[in-house]
């Protein structure tokens, strides 16, 4: 998946969309996506990557989850899977997705660019003129959310709601970060690199309509180098300094808040984007390279 899917992957979630096709059911029919159990000598986590939206239908869930959810005493989140974090998120994006009023999105880009976004919003039903008022990270994500919910997914049948929805009431729930943390992710990304997000994005819309399709099939068939391919190295080409915002640093910080959870006793679940998990800097890595037992592919 292209930064632009991955960046959905990681945002849909509470800005209330629609995601990707309908028919996403790639891959076999008895495949399931990986999970990793890591181990220390008091504590055990297993490690799930999640696609936060889906379509309706898909079956998804590996055995090896449903048991550690029944047995977890916590489930950690990127964030709160409720109503308030949602309604938290929606009104910290557009506090910070404007432009000042004398200023207008397509000030800031190249005439192509201008004008393929002209192209591309009517192609998925947004306003040119709504655009033009937005920063380019909150145009990106608009035209992103946009072109998923003309796909049709159903936005209550992402990972985490389903995974909400089946843990027993009396497991714990903890998040890893705040509403206003993870708009901050992208709204203090410099102009720049925002800008080079939204370019991608404008291009994938275009060219590449069935990148998140074939994303979920390696997810579904645990193809972490399809993974790694699609998910995670388009956003370090297209910016390093974004990469190292949504990806890296997240998972430096994740991985020593996760640290201190294997110091203690219980067992957890862990749900993060599957962005999150594959590659060198993914949090199995991590995790293995500060000496933690890791089972997984």
């Amino acid at each position: 998946m292209s930064a632009a899917a991955r960046r959905r992957e990681s945002w849909r979630r509470w800005l209330g969309a629609l995601a990707a096709c309908a028919a996403l059911a790639a891959g076999p029919a008895l495949a399931k996506p990986p999970v990793w159990i890591v181990r220390s000598p008091t504590a055990t986590l297993v490690l799930f990557g999640s696609v936060h939206l889906l379509p309706a239908g898909l079956d998804w869930r590996p055995a090896a989850l449903d048991d550690a959810l029944a047995k977890a005493d916590e489930v950690w989140f990127e964030l709160p899977i409720d109503a308030a974090t949602d309604n938290q998120a929606a009104a910290a994006a557009l506090a910070r997705g404007g432009l000042p009023a004398d200023r207008r999105l397509s000030a800031l880009m190249s005439p192509g660019d201008v004008e393929k976004l002209n192209q591309v919003a009517l192609t998925v039903g947004c306003v040119p003129a709504a655009l033009e008022r937005m920063q380019p990270w909150m145009a990106d994500l608009t035209l992103s959310v946009a072109d998923d919910a003309k796909a049709g997914a159903d936005a209550t049948s992402g990972v985490e709601r389903q995974v909400q929805a089946i843990t027993p009431p009396g497991v714990r729930r903890r998040a890893f970060e705040t509403a206003g943390q993870q708009i901050e992710f992208l709204a203090g990304t410099p102009l720049k690199d925002q800008l080079a997000s939204l370019g991608w994005t404008l291009h994938e819309i275009e060219a590449d309509p069935l990148s998140y399709q074939r994303v979920v099939g390696e997810w579904m068939s645990g193809d972490l180098t399809g993974l790694q391919r699609d998910a995670v190295d388009p956003l370090k080409a297209i910016s390093p300094r974004l990469y190292d915002r949504l990806i890296g640093a997240r998972n430096r910080r994740w991985a020593g808040i996760l640290t201190q959870r294997l110091r203690r006793r219980g067992s957890a679940v862990v749900v993060v984007g599957v962005g999150h998990l594959v590659g060198a800097q993914g949090l199995p890595a991590l995790l293995r390279a500060r000496g933690f037992q890791v089972e997984g592919p």
